[in-house]
């Protein structure tokens, strides 16, 4: 099988890919592998999408951004605020209610086999530590090229800014824009924090990446075969994870070296307030408002935090 994975080799998802063919070389005996092209060399990620529902590719880890478009039930996952912790988005993903979401992909040429992290986004900006909405407000913010980011930042009474994001420290040093928002492992490496030095863990965003197989491939394998792909991926989970969390610890303490100020009292029920309107305008369908209320049900349950 071909996969692809726009990040570099070393990356915890491409990892997680080369884990699955690992766990699929040695449960087959060499009759099932996984070739991966990593770094983009099937090209970007809504490319490498299409591809796959045609049946170009097998598979391919691509961010939800470009199926949300696609598959309705997927714009959930990336609600802002949804998720109380890093331990609830798991549970969620892992959960028959990520099941249903990764399901819901079949009827458009896709087979949803697992959910990677993304870790969690929070804000930061080169002015002021934030607290709560009323110190974002009036703040010109970067996001993504996206309705729901926009739409959140509106919703806290700043501007949104949707610019490349090979363009933010630039923008960032120049006063284009006051600040943005990203997980720790993007902050540091891209070195928007030494432009942006105070990092508040608002943690707003806990969308995931996911991994799809095409669903011409899917139905091209016996049952065993598709076994045996579902459970090698269903297994590179905790690899994934466990390369992540680590890569998360040595950016956050990165940025401390460097002096960044990081906030962690945040008023959270305050910034939840505040995007009300936001769940009212994406969330459409009774489907949707389902699982909604699941993975908000979730979140009442004990877990840990984990950031």
């Amino acid at each position: 099988m071909f996969a692809a994975d726009s990040q570099p080799d070393d990356y915890p998802t491409t990892q997680g890919l080369h884990a699955i063919d690992r766990m699929l070389n040695e449960r087959t005996n060499g009759e099932m592998r996984v070739r991966v092209y990593s770094g983009g060399q099937m090209g970007a990620e809504k490319d490498t999408l299409e591809i796959t529902v045609f049946g170009g590719l097998d598979l391919t880890r691509v961010n939800l951004a470009p199926i949300n478009s696609i598959v309705p039930e997927t714009i959930v996952l990336t609600l802002p605020f949804l998720f109380q912790s890093i331990a609830h988005s798991r549970a969620a993903f892992d959960g028959a209610v990520g099941r249903k979401i990764l399901d819901a992909m079949l009827p458009y040429g896709l087979r949803g086999m697992c959910y990677y992290d993304s870790g969690a986004r929070s804000f930061y900006n080169t002015k002021r530590p934030i607290h709560s909405p009323d110190d974002i407000a009036g703040m010109k913010i970067r996001v993504q090229n996206s309705d729901i980011y926009v739409a959140m930042i509106q919703a806290l009474g700043a501007n949104a800014t949707p610019i490349p994001y090979g363009e933010v420290y630039q923008s960032l040093v120049q006063g284009v824009v006051d600040g943005a928002e990203n997980n720790y492992p993007s902050y540091e490496s891209s070195r928007h924090f030494e432009a942006a030095g105070h990092y508040s863990l608002t943690r707003h965003v806990m969308a995931p990446e996911v991994l799809v197989a095409s669903r011409r491939s899917w139905d091209r394998m016996t049952r065993e075969e598709q076994d045996y792909l579902q459970a090698a991926a269903s297994d590179s989970v905790p690899i994934m994870r466990k390369l992540w969390d680590a890569r998360v610890g040595v950016s956050r303490q990165r940025v401390l070296d460097r002096g960044v100020q990081v906030v962690e009292d945040v008023d959270h029920a305050a910034f939840s307030e505040k995007m009300l309107p936001v769940w009212d305008r994406f969330v459409v369908t009774p489907e949707m408002q389902e699982l909604v209320d699941e993975i908000v049900s979730l979140g009442a349950s004990p877990g840990g935090e984990s950031e």
